[in-house]
């Protein structure tokens, strides 16, 4: 059975093949079956890095079962020179399964919606870029729904 999921894309060190933003086209041309893909955004490291990050979402299509996937989207990472290290550090890239059309997946590698992207705009505005509509399985609010509610949080200047 076809699925579509909701992909986030994000780096913030020089890789093999090159930049952040030049890393994220790179693996959406590995990831294959792309349906939409939001623009790049350049935001600020979350945690100790403190170089800036390129976020971008992407909606897939495949038949594989969510642990494939993430298999996969692992094995991206790998080549692509990302390597184990702390939590939130610098990588070349970072490939997060998002939201999957089959609503909630939950064993101990893998939990679909991601436990923390309600509270993540860079994840939130790319994906509202392309799919708005798309309700979250637990709360049942849209993407643009979540997105604006991150943004009422966010003190403005």
């Amino acid at each position: 059975m076809t699925a579509t999921y909701a992909i986030a894309l994000g780096g913030n060190r020089r890789g093999p093949h090159g930049g952040p933003a030049d890393a994220i086209r790179a693996a959406l041309a590995r990831i294959g079956g792309i349906v939409a893909v939001s623009p790049i955004i350049a935001t600020a490291p979350l945690g100790p890095s403190i170089r800036r990050f390129a976020n971008a979402a992407a909606l897939v299509t495949s038949d594989e079962s969510p642990p494939a996937l993430l298999a996969r989207l692992k094995a991206i990472e790998r080549r692509m020179g990302r390597r184990p290290g702390r939590r939130w550090g610098a990588r070349p890239i970072d490939l997060d399964i998002v939201l999957w059309s089959g609503g909630r997946w939950a064993t101990r590698p893998l939990t679909i919606p991601h436990p923390a992207f309600r509270q993540r705009r860079f994840v939130l505005a790319p994906l509202a870029r392309i799919a708005p509509g798309w309700r979250d399985p637990v709360t049942g609010r849209t993407m643009r729904q979540l997105l604006g509610q991150v943004d009422r949080r966010v003190p403005r200047p």
